[in-house]
């Protein structure tokens, strides 16, 4: 964790000089002009900092979303602004791309500022568009029960369409109008059932407190199960769980409920090392169940194949949200996005609805998925 920090802290620096020294031969200024340009650009450099260290809770809602949402989107920004850079030297090294266009040049600097504007106006739409992603069930529940599971006689009606999500990371960044929105996008679906995979709070309860988000969830129009995400513990757990009292929201906490022949089961985040076992959670279940687990980070895939789990759904991934992190991620995961099958176990790993920091998706998408059991 702390090598983690470590580079979140430092990459994002070594970055930003780069990029700052590059652009400030690049631009056609005199000396104070160009000074100027690199000491503006250094602005959300300070934001980006300014977004963990500063104590925006204290601070107007307005200024502090503004910090938030800007500083935060930079990463982004940055992530592709030294990308192209880099590319650009690789390419002038090698005799490939003329000197002069990368050296006080007016074209070479509206190349890359048409081009960054493209890259995150593009990013943008893409984030704004939600994916439905449908999906079939089949409740065949025998088939990976363990031999000493009982037999079930609960015959109540069951769901059949439910609507999963994860990642809402509600907040500074993403508002009361754009969960507003998406309220809608569920409520058109009509389904019996919706689950919530972790990480509904960004990481300020204030944030989504001031801006009374828990009345929205009550407009949904289904019952919601949720399970706890990294980011509910970073707002802290007690006051996330009074938020989703508030809502209206059941929070399964190494818990499950049964609701007709399907039993759904809330894993605590794994950022809890005490947090209970699968074979735990799974103790007593009735064989002709059909059992969904909602585990926010998708790790060890293998043990809800061995506990007999019918479906595991998870998010936490975000896919990377750009081009080239979901490459990273595909390395670092069994599965880092979509359908996964072991055995008779399937699993479905959400790209999120919402997103962290910026609201640019590039070589991903959000999504919410519509499941229909058979």
């Amino acid at each position: 964790m702390k090598l983690w920090m470590l580079s979140f802290t430092l990459l994002p620096i070594i970055g930003n000089i780069y990029a700052l020294w590059r652009i400030w031969h690049l631009l056609p200024f005199g000396p104070l002009w160009s000074w100027v340009a690199v000491a503006l650009l250094a602005v959300p450099t300070l934001l980006f900092f300014g977004a963990f260290a500063l104590p925006l809770d204290r601070m107007s809602f307005p200024v502090a979303a503004a910090i938030y949402e800007i500083g935060t989107s930079w990463l982004f920004i940055l992530i592709y602004l030294v990308m192209i850079l880099l590319a650009a030297d690789l390419l002038r090294m090698v005799h490939l791309l003329p000197s002069r266009l990368m050296n006080h040049s007016a074209a070479g600097s509206t190349a890359l500022l048409v081009a960054m504007v493209a890259i995150f106006v593009l990013a943008n739409i893409q984030y704004n568009k939600k994916v439905k992603q449908p999906l079939q069930l089949t409740m065949n529940t025998t088939a990976n029960a363990p031999d000493n599971a009982p037999d079930s006689t609960e015959s109540a009606q069951s769901p059949r369409k439910i609507l999963m999500i994860a990642d809402l990371h509600l907040g500074y960044t993403n508002r009361r109008a754009e969960f507003q929105r998406w309220v809608n996008i569920i409520n058109a679906e009509q389904p019996d059932l919706v689950l919530i995979g972790g990480d509904i709070i960004d990481g300020s309860i204030r944030a989504i407190r001031e801006q009374q988000m828990e009345q929205l969830f009550h407009q949904i129009g289904a019952p919601i199960y949720a399970c706890l995400g990294n980011h509910e513990y970073l707002s802290g757990r007690r006051e996330a769980e009074l938020f989703y009292r508030d809502a209206g929201i059941h929070l399964l906490c190494d818990e499950r409920a049964d609701i007709g022949d399907i039993t759904i089961i809330g894993r605590d985040d794994r950022t809890n090392p005490r947090r209970a076992s699968l074979e735990q959670l799974t103790e007593g279940i009735p064989r002709d169940r059909f059992t969904i687990l909602l585990d926010h980070q998708p790790y060890n895939l293998e043990k809800a194949e061995a506990a007999g789990i019918h479906f595991q759904f998870s998010g936490h991934t975000h896919y990377g949200q750009v081009w080239p992190i979901n490459w990273i991620e595909d390395q670092l995961y069994e599965c880092a996005f979509g359908p996964h099958q072991r055995e008779a176990t399937r699993y479905y790993v959400t790209s999120g609805l919402g997103q962290w920091g910026g609201k640019f998706r590039i070589g991903t998408r959000s999504e919410y998925v519509v499941a229909t059991l058979e």
